[in-house]
C-alpha cells in the first residue's frame, strides 16, 4: 500500500497513530485516579473507543483502504448551564498528588481538542480517499468526545461559560444579515447550467 501514498499523507498518519497511541496511554494513566463515577465511565467508555478506532486504522492501512471509522455516540446530551456561579480559583499544582477530578477532566478535554485539531489537519493532506475519510471521521469523533468531557465539566461546574448581556449578544448577532442568492456570482456574467 505505501508505494501509492505520498510522502506528506504518510507522516500525517505518523503523527495520527503516535498521539493516538499517546492518548490512550494517558487516559489509562490517568483513569485509576478518577473518582467521580460519571467521570469514571466516561473515561473508560472513551478509552475503549479511542482503541478500537485505533485498532480499525491500523487494520485499514494494513488492508489496503478496507473499513471505515465509527461514529462516537455519547450516551449523555445535556443543555449547556450557561454563566458565572462562584468560579473557583486555579493555579498549578505543587504536588502531584493533588490531583483532581477537575485536572483529570481538563487533561481529557485538551486531549481531544488538540486530537480534533491534528486529525482535521492530517484528513486535509491525504490524497487516499478512503484515508480521508477515515481520519476525518476520527477527527468528529474527538470533537463529540472533547463535547462529551465538557458537558461533564460544564454540569459538575468545572467549566462555566461566560456571557455577555442580551442586548449586547443581541445587537452583534443581528449585525448579519442573509446575502442575496445571486450576490456571490454578480459581476461575473451568466454560466451555463
Amino acid at each position: 500500500m505505501a508505494a501509492h501514498l505520498g510522502a506528506h499523507e504518510v507522516m500525517e498518519i505518523h503523527e495520527v497513530l503516535n498521539a493516538a497511541i499517546d492518548g490512550i496511554n494517558q487516559l489509562q494513566m490517568l483513569m485509576p485516579l478518577i473518582r467521580d463515577n460519571q467521570l469514571k465511565s466516561i473515561c473508560a467508555n472513551q478509552l475503549r473507543f479511542m482503541n478500537d478506532e485505533y485498532n480499525a486504522m491500523v487494520r485499514m492501512l494494513n488492508q489496503q483502504g478496507a473499513g471505515n471509522a465509527a461514529p462516537y455516540r455519547s450516551p449523555r446530551n445535556q443543555a449547556p448551564v450557561y454563566g458565572l456561579d462562584n468560579p473557583a480559583q486555579q493555579s498549578p499544582n505543587l504536588r502531584p498528588d493533588q490531583i483532581d477530578d477537575r485536572d483529570i477532566a481538563s487533561m481529557m478535554l485538551s486531549l481531544h481538542k488538540a486530537g480534533a485539531a491534528q486529525k482535521m489537519h492530517a484528513a486535509l493532506e491525504c490524497a487516499d480517499p478512503a484515508i480521508r475519510r477515515f481520519v476525518q471521521q476520527s477527527a468528529v469523533n474527538c470533537a463529540e468526545q472533547a463535547y462529551e468531557v465538557w458537558q461533564f465539566m460544564n454540569q459538575v461546574g468545572f467549566y462555566q461559560v461566560p456571557t455577555m448581556k442580551e442586548i449586547t449578544t443581541n445587537t452583534m448577532l443581528q449585525t448579519y444579515q442573509q446575502a442575496s442568492p445571486d450576490a456571490a456570482m454578480q459581476g461575473f456574467g451568466t454560466f451555463p447550467q
